[in-house]
């Protein structure tokens, strides 16, 4: 994208806006706009993010301030990162298409905040890929290569796909994470040196994208990892609670009996309000099931007067 283009950011945070734009305006025009209907306006291409599915339905549907209230412009490229079910989706694509407001694709992204903070995100498209000489997505291509890496972008044919493919993954994610800290807390709890067991583990079949980037444990992993921080999300305890339930709710749908993510979910929900993981990284659950930490470690996370966390 070309330094003079101009990038409209809305969030209902708007210091967060404030300290992009501060943060970025290097790289080019920066302007902050007060709803989604005023970026969509402006704009070629949107880019969305937000927690869950009534979230997404007030950002594109709302007949106010959302983007279906913007002008009509078929050739905008609207990506949807979010995580949500798949009806929510192809409710809202349905609803755009009919409206005139442009192509709306399922994006979401899976990489953690290494990958974003590196800019090398996978993206699962759901949406034929460029290879079939189709005009959207290779502005699809265009737009998202500049958060993700085009060697990681798998495009999934059709609307709903990419977050099926998601979901999926999640499943994965959130009861590999959890398997991974009981497996930890139990080794150390009998006598094993962290380090010494998560070396064992990355070189044998143990091994997971999870424990050698989410490592529960702070200080084992030498690269950044939440825990190494203070449990700084990252993914936050509550949001695995959003992303099981949908795993599990996908799996009911077509008769697999979602029990692994079943078993899980109980851990999650009793972690989400557990106050040593609220609003912690997911990884602090380790702390919810008795994990035992390193000898002299200090904690870098600090609650403020407000009982929000703080890092370091």
């Amino acid at each position: 994208m070309p330094s003079s283009s101009i990038f409209y950011i809305n969030d209902i945070n708007t210091s967060a806006c404030e300290r992009f734009k501060s943060e970025h305006s290097s790289y080019g025009s920066i302007e902050i706009v007060p709803t989604a209907r005023e970026a969509a306006t402006k704009s070629k291409y949107v880019i969305s993010i937000v927690p869950g599915a009534a979230d997404v339905k007030k950002v594109y549907l709302d007949d106010k301030n959302g983007v279906i209230a913007s002008t009509k412009d078929e050739e905008r490229v609207l990506c949807e990162c979010s995580t949500i079910d798949v009806k929510s989706t192809r409710e809202v694509g349905e609803a755009l298409k009919t409206s005139g407001m442009g192509t709306y694709v399922d994006t979401p992204v899976s990489g953690g905040v290494p990958a974003a903070e590196r800019g090398d995100l996978s993206m699962l498209i759901g949406h034929p890929s460029p290879s079939d000489n189709n005009p959207t997505s290779k502005r699809l291509e265009h737009v998202l290569g500049m958060i993700g890496s085009p060697s990681k972008f798998f495009y999934l044919s059709h609307l709903g796909a990419g977050l099926t493919a998601k979901i999926s993954n999640n499943y994965l994610s959130g009861t590999i994470l959890l398997a991974t800290a009981e497996a930890l807390a139990i080794g150390v709890a009998q006598g094993l040196d962290p380090k010494d067991l998560y070396n064992v583990i990355k070189a044998s079949t143990g091994q997971s994208w999870m424990c050698d980037h989410v490592m529960p444990i702070p200080n084992v992993a030498e690269h950044w990892v939440p825990s190494n921080s203070g449990y700084k999300p990252g993914f936050k305890t509550q949001m695995m609670l959003k992303d099981l339930g949908l795993g599990i709710e996908s799996g009911k749908q077509v008769g697999i009996e979602p029990s692994m993510a079943e078993a899980a979910m109980k851990t999650w929900e009793s972690a989400a309000v557990d106050e040593r993981c609220v609003d912690r990284d997911g990884s602090s659950v380790y702390l919810h099931i008795g994990g035992k930490l390193p000898e002299g470690y200090e904690d870098k996370g600090k609650k403020n007067e407000n009982g929000s966390w703080e890092f370091e």
